[in-house]
């Protein structure tokens, strides 16, 4: 089982596939999490000063 599959590649047996939706989609989880990370860094910055 191969983990990405090339757009003109013709298999069943992938788990991502590098097109314009898995991009999208990969960078849109990684910007949430690096927001959530952002938020818990400053709030725990916040509640330990005041």
């Amino acid at each position: 089982m191969n983990f990405i599959k090339e757009e003109d590649e013709k298999r069943n047996d992938y788990i991502l596939q590098k097109d314009k939706t898995t991009k999208g989609v990969t960078k849109f989880v990684i910007l949430a999490l690096a927001i959530c990370v952002i938020g818990v860094v400053a709030s725990g910055l916040y509640f330990k000063w005041f």
